[in-house]
């Protein structure tokens, strides 16, 4: 939806909340799409999201079942803490399987149990068994519906067997399977379509079938649908039976999500930090990252007291020491916001950042050498003295270069602890850049003090 159509949507559904008017609001609502109506919700109080939720229900719970798929789990999970039990059940039998199954696990034990009980049997073992699985992993993602046939299976009886079987929602590939439920092969739609009747699976069928097991991390099942072109991509277990497959729908709410993550967290913030929050809410989602953030800053005013007798001998050093500092954050954070992505996908490790950290070097000993020079210059215009030109453009130059160094060796090294490589990146950079720039452009002015006074 186009940002001015979300506005109006947004506008419109506010004043008829607060008005009361529920058929207006359902009259509004009723000819979008579910995901309209989602990111609808996204910018909405909870109260409102709840008003609406209710309205959908009350006319329409397949587009009900659809928004609740739709929405981010924390919200649906919100959302359903407030509906009865018969409601939520109800609601359950219509959303995926794959879907139900993280707003389930954020919901309070006792109240899993009495959901699951009032299912129906086939989507209830569905969401148990996605339950069994680690959180962002293959297992948690998956869908159990698909369609597979025996390879001796021929076209038409394929086609057949598959407008008999119900609707499922990874409608893409036809999966070949051997006499113990092993994944041989898979089909396309498209094969099965211009395949004669009679030719049998095993003769069209694509043998080497890229699969995941249900153990892969999440982020590497979205690599691989993406280096592969995947729509789908089937799920193995250890015996290589096939026991879901992962859509491209999934696929991009994975990426959409560890790309929001990776931002937050580069920006020290709680995941879960919404525009909508309270401010009471949102201080104690901040003030854990604020507190950490004052730690790793408190280094650079101990660098610039230790320097307090050369600042007091020349004041102007104090004028272009926030330059330095500043100039050095920011080439970091450029390095970092590249290293970070490349770990993401896949493309940066210990064994091939010798190549990237090179490369960062040059560019931030280059990148020094210009602003270096351009800064001496400015300097010496304004101030007449070539030997404070001589300091600012030296001070640039190793910031710049310890910005490219630590921005590439900081999310590596994280990485090699097993952490996220976003998270305190920034920050540890930051301490790092402000204390070198200060050691190195005080110690220097400390150093040429007698020719600058």
């Amino acid at each position: 939806m186009r940002t001015q159509s979300l506005r109006i949507l947004i506008s419109s559904a506010r004043k008829f909340v607060n008005m009361g008017a529920i058929s207006r609001l359902w009259n509004l609502m009723k000819n979008f799409h579910a995901a309209d109506i989602s990111s609808l919700m996204n910018h909405l109080v909870f109260r409102e999201k709840l008003i609406i939720f209710n309205v959908l229900f009350e006319k329409d719970k397949e587009k009900t079942g659809e928004v609740l798929g739709e929405l981010n789990p924390e919200d649906a999970a919100r959302i359903l803490r407030e509906l009865q039990l018969e409601q939520i059940s109800e609601l359950f039998q219509i959303v995926p399987p794959d879907n139900v199954a993280p707003i389930l696990d954020l919901l309070p034990d006792d109240r899993k149990k009495s959901i699951l009980a009032a299912m129906e049997a086939k989507p209830s073992e569905d969401v148990k068994e996605l339950l069994l699985y680690e959180e962002e992993t293959a297992g948690r993602i998956m869908s159990p519906d698909f369609y597979a046939l025996d390879q001796k299976t021929n076209v038409s009886d394929a086609i057949t067997a598959m407008q008999l079987e119900a609707d499922v929602e990874s409608a893409f590939y036809l999966y070949a399977i051997d006499e113990q439920n092993r994944l041989v092969g898979v089909v396309s739609l498209r094969q099965l379509l211009f395949a004669r009747p009679n030719t049998p699976l095993k003769d069209i069928m694509t043998k080497d079938v890229i699969s995941v097991h249900p153990e892969t991390d999440q982020e590497q099942v979205a690599r691989n649908v993406a280096d592969y072109n995947f729509v789908a991509i089937p799920v193995v277990d250890s015996e290589d039976k096939l026991i879901g497959v992962v859509t491209v729908d999934d696929v991009i709410d994975v990426i959409d999500k560890e790309a929001t993550e990776d931002i937050y967290k580069m920006a020290s913030l709680d995941t879960t930090d919404r525009i909508q929050d309270s401010p009471l809410k949102s201080m104690k989602k901040r003030l854990p990252f604020l507190m950490f953030s004052l730690l790793t800053a408190s280094l650079a005013p101990f660098v610039v007291h230790y320097f307090e007798d050369t600042i007091k001998a020349f004041v102007t050093l104090a004028v272009f020491m926030p330059l330095v500092a500043a100039l050095g954050g920011i080439a970091g954070n450029q390095t970092i916001a590249i290293v970070v992505r490349e770990i993401a996908i896949g493309q940066a490790d210990w064994i091939s950042a010798r190549k990237a950290l090179l490369k960062e070097m040059l560019v931030g000993i280059g990148n020094g050498i210009i602003i270096g020079l351009i800064l001496a210059a400015v300097s010496y215009l304004l101030i007449k003295n070539p030997y404070l030109g001589l300091i600012l453009g030296l001070a640039i130059i190793a910031n710049l270069f310890i910005a490219a160094l630590l921005g590439t060796i900081i999310p590596l090294f994280l990485k090699l602890l097993r952490l996220d490589p976003a998270l305190g990146s920034v920050n540890l950079l930051t301490m790092c850049t402000d204390t070198v720039g200060f050691l190195s452009f005080l110690g220097l002015g400390t150093l040429f003090l007698s020719k600058l006074v």
